[in-house]
């Protein structure tokens, strides 16, 4: 190979960016250049009319036209382009960033779908923007039409943008790598010497050693012409495919969910019916008959913290032991649910997502009859489980005069009694080191009967008085397990019971499109990977004869994008395939028939070693990139 010629040329990509217009322009649908005066034509599309359909179809990507400045267009024309902007890439990647966008509200304003609680305290605290955002649906963003009209315009781009590009790629696996251009000299990566072969022998060579590179390769003419790296476009193709898959599932996902929440004390159940849902949501598609016959019951709850270090207080082990069954009368079985570790069920999945305490209290009236014996859940306000709730008697109290009242108690408890602070209790650790519960006492009507719903951990006081002890001040008692406070007037009591029971918060759902989701997320990593590190590329390998009877071998590659791996790949199979169609010797000078009559004085001879330098400065300047004289064209 001392005398191989390799030049990576500099210039453009021909097919990349502005060349894949002129490309289009320059050659017709058969790949054939279009007539065209040379004076009108760009560089780029001279440079793609050389070429022909070699330089072609490197791309599945649709080529995008614009309207400006061109001639009128009809309806069916505006139709027309509106669809092609509507399913190119560009406006496809714009759509994907203005649904990202559209995302960061429904994260950053509380949403109806997900905590109505939340909505409802947004809209008192912020009266003001309150109006606005209702009016722009920010309450519910993933519902809105703004943010539907981008997801269906995401979802008909991408589709219009892959069907037809999975066609056209269709149809280039089933064709053949197209013929070499006229002049090979003018590709990017580009290398010639002649050869003592033949050229029926070289070409068959080249054929054989780019097949066994697993190049698709067949001869076409004087050349073999081959291509490679199909998978970028399969990867391009996967990655958007995935893409729809995505939104399909985050359709269905949506459509057909269930998601429910439900409040468990130790020792109880739960049935999966909709009157045992503490509160229930589901898509619009979504059939209550639905849901999966099952049950369930927390045997135990165990919930253990950090108490050295640094982390003080941060939970460690969280665990719901619970016995289940699939079907009523089915066999009973055991399992434990942990944070991020559902329990799975015919497709329903229960997860624990919170904890409590649930202090036993006592009620009698002044006879010593008993009213209310139960636990009541407190719900957590810190991260010490500093709690708070309300006790509620709503039958069976009477007071002294035998008229029937309502009791209501204000509880606020404590596991770990760590003193007051700024006038309130608090908590110094989670587990029940020190509990203690602090009470107030009302009597009167809770409102129950007026057939408003109410908060169960929030006491409604409009219509109730506060109890008062002997001195006219307000009743209020902290207890310790095994106390009792007493009610003035003879009006009962109230007795901290020792038995203090855990509580846990399941939420059952049912998310049809999480593995569609998967599938999406996993093929679009896969295809992005294709498409990013795999370059699609063409190899022209032609030997002829050249005028003086010497086989002369060029070959040339061409790539999807400029990449230094292509003259490098030309390179190493032009070495190879010179080891089967070795560089002829050059040609001897000819005599110089007319000798000069004064020749010059002999110059010194040089040392062997300088001869052999000189003699390679000779060989590289003689190094052009063009053609070896006596190439066929």
């Amino acid at each position: 190979m001392s005398k191989t010629e390799t030049t990576a040329a500099a210039a453009d990509d021909p097919v990349d960016g502005a060349s894949d217009d002129a490309v289009a322009d320059a050659v017709d649908t058969s790949g054939d250049a279009v007539d065209a005066p040379e004076a009108s034509l760009t560089p780029e599309a001279r440079e793609a009319r050389d070429l022909g359909a070699a330089g072609s179809q490197l791309s599945t990507a649709p080529r995008e036209e614009s309207a400006i400045g061109g001639p009128s267009l009809g309806p069916i024309g505006w139709a027309r382009w509106f669809w092609r902007q509507l399913t190119s890439m560009r406006v496809a990647l714009i759509l994907l960033f203005m649904l990202s966008l559209a995302a960061i509200p429904g994260s950053l304003i509380p949403q109806n779908s997900v905590d109505e609680l939340k909505v409802q305290t947004f809209q008192e605290k912020h009266e003001t923007v309150t109006p606005i955002y209702e009016k722009l649906q920010l309450f519910d963003v993933y519902s809105s039409v703004w943010f539907s009209a981008i997801y269906l315009l995401l979802f008909v781009s991408l589709i219009g943008c892959i069907v037809p590009r999975t066609w056209q790629f269709v149809g280039q696996l089933r064709g053949r790598p197209p013929g070499a251009p006229k002049r090979l000299d003018r590709l990017p990566a580009y290398t010639t010497w002649r050869t003592t072969a033949e050229p029926q022998e070289a070409r068959e060579a080249a054929l054989g050693l780019l097949k066994r590179r697993r190049f698709r390769a067949h001869t076409a003419g004087d050349a073999v012409a081959a291509e490679k790296g199909y998978l970028r476009e399969t990867g391009n193709l996967l990655f958007h495919i995935s893409l729809i898959v995505m939104l399909v599932a985050f359709a269905t996902g949506q459509l057909f969910k269930s998601e429910g929440g439900k409040l468990v004390l130790e020792g109880d159940g739960f049935s999966n019916t909709l009157t045992q849902y503490d509160d229930f949501k589901s898509g619009s598609m979504y059939d209550t008959d639905d849901l999966e016959p099952f049950s369930f019951d927390l045997d135990k709850f165990i919930g253990t913290f950090e108490r050295d270090g640094p982390q003080v207080g941060t939970a460690r082990e969280f665990e719901a032991h619970v016995s289940y069954t699939t079907d009523a009368g089915g066999k009973e079985r055991k399992a434990t649910i942990e944070v991020n570790e559902p329990l799975d069920i015919n497709g329903s999945k229960v997860y624990l997502i919170g904890h409590g305490y649930a202090p036993v209290l006592t009620v009698r009236d002044g006879a010593g009859k008993v009213v209310f014996n139960g636990a009541t859940p407190l719900l957590p306000i810190d991260n010490n489980i500093t709690s708070t709730g309300a006790i509620k008697v709503m039958d069976g109290y009477r007071d002294k005069d035998g008229k029937k009242q309502q009791l209501g108690f204000n509880a606020f408890f404590v596991p770990t009694f760590a003193g007051e602070g700024n006038g309130n209790m608090f908590s110094q650790f989670p587990e029940l080191d020190y509990p203690v519960l602090a009470l107030t006492a009302y009597r009167g009507s809770l409102g129950v009967d007026s057939g408003l719903p109410q908060n169960v951990y929030q006491l409604d006081t409009s219509k109730m008085k506060q109890f008062k002890d002997a001195d006219g001040n307000k009743l209020a008692q902290r207890l310790i397990p095994g106390e009792t406070m007493k009610l003035p007037g003879g009006a009962g009591s109230v007795t901290f019971e020792k038995d203090i029971r855990q509580w846990a918060t399941f939420q059952i759902s049912q998310q049809p499109g999480n593995g569609l989701a998967l599938a999406g997320a996993i093929g679009a990593v896969l295809g992005l990977v294709g498409s990013l590190f795999i370059q699609r590329r063409r190899i022209w390998v032609r030997a002829v004869r050249g005028a003086d009877g010497v086989t002369v071998v060029e070959m040339a590659g061409l790539g999807r994008s400029e990449s230094a791996r292509l003259p490098e790949e030309l390179g190493d199979l032009a070495l190879t395939l010179n080891a089967q169609a070795p560089t002829a010797p050059e040609p001897e000078p000819d005599p110089d028939p007319d000798p000069d009559p004064d020749p010059e004085p002999e110059a010194e001879p040089e040392s062997e070693e300088v001869a052999h330098e000189a003699a390679e400065d000779t060989s590289i300047a003689a190094t052009t990139g063009e053609p070896v004289e006596g190439a066929e064209k």
